[in-house]
């Protein structure tokens, strides 16, 4: 231990033998046994008090507690107090307990601190006073050379420990290269202290070695405090430095300015930073190609810059540099490495396209367009396929009417001159155009300066005539033609003409389409004629221009087409006419209907229309009114004692011209809520005939047949005795509503029963409608009067066709004459054909 030093010798002699008599101890016991250190009475914490033998105790031990909380056991046995112990006693015991984890064994160590006065030795009065100036526990530091040849092992140096001046003091190290690894690299010997190096050692790999030094002694009392003990091991220059990379790659445009940086070498050295071995200069070995030198590298950063602004790569696209790089600050005895750097010029726009040629010519006929007339080459000594060598062409002069277009072949880089519009060689027989040519990407300042950016020449384009054919232009002309004209008027027609001769002589005409067929065209003239009457209102749509397509033929067969337009002007040849035919007012619920007209005429012969009830019965007048509702529409009103039945109303309308006509409405006046449940029963007779009227005269026939049929029924049973009446074909004639017979029948007649299909019948048997089989719901009406067959009435009483099943029918008022069974069916006959006209 390090001793204070006093200025006073008493001081330092009474100190003296305070310290010996407080660190005297002794270590009693084996072990497992008892264990005693003689302590001082105070105890400083964290500052050893001895060391304890664990493995002799229990080797296999991996838990470790005192059972005194004021003190601390390290793996190794150490004993140190964990806070400032003053021992009032003069003993302190407490117990350190070893525990076995996997083979559950414990063992407890006891420890006893004695707090003893030690007896010094007394000196012999023949034995000198050692003197000595200081005492040290601390070596001057140790360092070795990197690589060193030995021999080993090599000596280091000595450690000693204060104490050993009064106890035999054995040493030990612990630490990376001793007991941990690499072990075995260092070792010092236990009596002496001096220290030793077993082999060579890399200082890349091992820089320091962090040892720790003990002094003890025999009963393992440790007499100091554990040294650090750092072995520095000192660099030897045994590494060359490396680039970083093999082969460096960097661009670089041309005609960069001088001191234009190009890239940045880079080189590491393993030896120990800041020193001399570490210290690296960089440099330029060769140049490839070497003539002219253009760049250089700064020696401390690496940094390569040009030093010329002659970097053309037209001439040299690509240098090749051998860099070199040396430690020890680039003296000659440093090492040494070289690296390869490619450099490659990038293009730069510093070349303009030029033309081969100053002028050019070529030709192209008239009236052709989307042509390739002239391809012109040009020279770029820029990159190929760069925007830096790419051609743009402009046409500088002589397209001010857009004839020609001019693009660039993107495999060639030729200009293609085309013409995009047909050129008239009678308006011009030649063309001159100055084209101008560049590239896509802009020339750098450098040369924009000293040279023209833009190279021209000029084109000749002769125009060479042929025969053109007639033109129809415009390729549409117009012409107006009244309608309802008299066939074989004549009108003028499309004219063409020859672009030789300006005129029309010599031409053709022949008409290609006319949809209609309402004009022919003259051959020569080319003028039209009305073959047809021409109506305005059967064009769909009727504002729309009638299109005839013509064809103009020259001398030489050579034709164009045109189109005249021809706009039909209106007359007012058609009067209004009223969309309604039939109306069905709800009475009391609707007092009034609205009707309206239309008329297919243009509006300058249409609306405002003028609506009036025409001459009538006065019946009509007096129930009917109408007023004007718009221009296109009226309001029919009635009067509310008018009757609920059908009338028949004649309505005039008349057009802004003048032109009228008349419409006979039939308004049904029904008591209803809503017109649907108003249907129509009789209309007027002289309707065109439809598929139900033909088919209600085939049921007429039929009927006739039935009669016929009855007559020779009659015949035949009077032979046989039984006499029906002579008037059988004008009693009773019922009318079947399906157009086949029925199941049920009916014998009808003079004091004959009537009965069902069901019930036995005699005599001839009639056939009966649906309404019969559905249980009398239906009746069977004839017509004759105002009554039907259900309001035949005898005696007073009303009966049907159900009545009659079970009794007696006079049917005497219900017999009906054949003129007045013809009156019957004949409005029917009309009112089927209606339906069917409508439907």
């Amino acid at each position: 231990m390090v001793v204070p030093e006093f200025r006073s010798p008493q001081c330092r002699a009474l100190c003296t033998k305070l310290l010996l008599t407080l660190w005297v101890f002794s270590f009693v016991g084996e072990a497992c046994k008892k264990v005693t250190f003689h302590v001082p009475s105070t105890l400083e914490a964290d500052k050893i008090i001895g060391r304890v033998s664990l493995k002799e105790c229990l080797s296999s031990a991996d838990g470790i507690m005192p059972s005194d909380p004021d003190f601390r056991v390290l793996d190794d046995g150490s004993v140190y107090p964990t806070r400032t112990v003053v021992l009032s006693d003069e003993k302190r015991s407490f117990t350190i307990q070893l525990s076995d984890s996997k083979m559950q064994t414990q063992k407890e160590i006891p420890v006893i601190l004695e707090h003893k006065k030690k007896v010094l030795k007394k000196r012999h009065t023949k034995e000198t006073v050692l003197r000595r100036s200081k005492r040290r526990w601390a070596p001057i530091p140790c360092s070795m050379q990197e690589n060193s040849l030995g021999p080993f092992p090599l000596f280091l140096q000595q450690v000693q420990s204060d104490a050993a001046q009064n106890y035999t003091v054995f040493y030990s190290i612990s630490g990376r290269g001793a007991d941990q690894e690499p072990l075995n690299w260092f070792f010092i010997e236990r009596d002496t202290g001096n220290l030793y190096c077993t082999r060579p050692v890399d200082r890349e790999e091992y820089d320091v070695f962090d040892l720790i030094a003990y002094a003890s002694t025999a009963d393992g009392y440790s007499a100091d405090l554990p040294l650090p003990l750092p072995i520095k091991i000192e660099d030897e220059n045994d590494n060359y430095p490396l680039f970083t990379e093999a082969i460096y790659a960097f661009e670089v445009p041309e005609g960069s300015r001088l001191g234009t940086v190009v890239g940045t070498v880079c080189a590491t050295d393993k030896d120990e930073p800041d020193t001399m071995h570490t210290r690296l200069k960089y440099s330029i070995l060769e140049q490839t190609p070497p003539s002219p030198g253009l760049f250089s590298v700064h020696p401390d950063t690496g940094v390569i810059t040009t030093v010329s602004h002659y970097m053309d790569r037209e001439v040299v696209d690509k240098y090749k540099l051998i860099m070199k790089v040396q430690d020890m600050n680039g003296q000659f005895f440093g090492l040494i490495s070289t690296s390869t750097c490619i450099i490659t010029v990038q293009d730069s726009n510093d070349n303009a396209p030029t033309f081969r040629q100053n002028t050019y010519e070529t030709a192209v006929e008239e009236n052709t367009y989307n042509v390739e007339i002239l391809r012109i080459p040009v020279d770029d000594k820029d990159m190929i396929n760069t925007a830096n060598w790419k051609a743009n062409f402009t046409i500088l002069k002589g397209n001010e009417n857009g004839w020609f277009k001019i693009t660039t072949d993107p495999v060639t880089n030729d200009g293609v001159l085309c013409v995009v519009k047909p050129l008239d060689y009678e308006e011009n027989h030649q063309v001159t155009l100055e084209i101008g040519v560049n590239n896509e990407a802009p020339f750098i300042k450098d040369v924009a300066n000293r040279i023209p950016t833009m190279n021209r020449a000029m084109v000749t384009v002769h125009v060479k005539d042929q025969n053109e054919g007639p033109e129809c232009k415009p390729p549409e002309q117009y012409v107006r033609i009244k309608e309802n004209s008299a066939v074989g008027s004549k009108i003028n027609g499309y004219k063409a003409y020859d672009p030789e001769t300006k005129n029309s002589n010599g031409l053709r005409y022949k008409k290609l389409q006319d949809p209609k067929d309402w004009v022919s065209i003259e051959e020569v003239s080319g003028l039209l004629t009305i073959s047809k009457t021409l109506d305005r209102e059967i064009m769909a749509p009727r504002n729309d221009m009638y299109n005839i397509t013509v064809m103009a033929i020259d001398q030489e067969g050579k034709s164009c087409t045109g189109t005249l337009a021809v706009n039909i002007e209106d007359v007012n040849d058609n009067a209004p006419e009223i969309i309604q035919d039939y109306i069905v007012i709800c009475k009391p619920k609707m007092g009034y209907t609205d009707i309206s007209a239309v008329d297919p005429d243009e509006p300058i012969h249409g609306p405002p229309f003028q609506f009036n009830l025409a001459n009538t019965s006065p019946e009509v007048n007096r129930i009917w009114t109408l007023n004007q509702v718009n221009d296109t529409a009226a309001r029919l009103s009635y009067q509310k004692t008018a009757d609920v039945q059908i009338y028949n109303v004649p309505v005039t309308v008349k057009d802004r011209a003048g032109q009228s006509a008349t419409k006979i409405l039939r308004v049904n006046l029904c008591d209803c809520t809503h017109p649907s449940q108003c249907p129509l029963r009789s209309r007027s007779a002289g309707i065109t005939l439809g598929k139900w009227a033909i088919l209600a005269i085939l049921l007429g026939i039929a009927l006739l047949f039935s009669v016929l049929l009855t007559l020779v029924c009659g015949v035949v049973t009077a032979r046989k005795g039984k006499h029906f009446p002579e008037d059988l074909a004008q009693q009773n004639l019922i009318i079947s509503n399906t157009e086949a017979p029925g199941d049920d029948r009916v014998c009808s007649a003079n004091g004959f029963t009537t009965h069902t299909a069901n019930n036995s019948s005699q005599g001839f048997c009639g056939t009966m409608g649906s309404g019969m089989r559905n249980g009398g719901q239906e009746t069977i009406e004839m017509m004759k009067g105002h009554q039907t067959l259900d309001s035949c009435r005898v005696a007073g009483h009303h009966h049907t066709l159900d009545s009659s099943r079970g009794g007696h029918m006079d049917t005497d008022n219900c017999r009906y004459t054949y003129s007045e069974w013809h009156s019957f069916t004949q409005p029917r006959l009309g009112e089927d054909s209606i339906r069917g006209h409508t439907g």
